[in-house]
């Protein structure tokens, strides 16, 4: 069983010099929005512990910047914060699928 009622990767992998992936979107930057976001609303408790984590290529470069929420395995593009703060606010705290960013 996993010790997080959420957990979400975020791809940050940069591949070389004109290949398309997920960093040449600032997934990076995204990822630790989300993660300073989600500490700044209180919404990780020890009943509902929501992790935030960088991953390597998810393989999905062709629809990116992705990520991935489990334990549902639900998969999401984004474009901008506002998008990121619709998953936070629908997934994360309400347990609803974001389709219009659903992959």
């Amino acid at each position: 069983m996993s010790p997080y009622h959420k957990h979400v990767f975020f791809c940050v992998n940069q591949r070389p010099a004109g290949e398309d992936c997920c960093n040449n979107h600032n997934a990076q930057a995204a990822r630790d929005y989300v993660k300073d976001k989600v500490k700044m609303l209180g919404i990780s408790t020890e009943k509902n512990t929501i992790r935030i984590n960088s991953a390597g290529c998810l393989g999905r470069c062709d629809l990116g910047p992705v990520i991935v929420i489990y334990p549902e395995a639900v998969w999401y593009t984004y474009v901008d914060q506002q998008d990121l703060d619709e998953i936070i606010e629908e997934h994360l705290m309400h347990g609803r699928v974001v389709e219009r960013l659903k992959i």
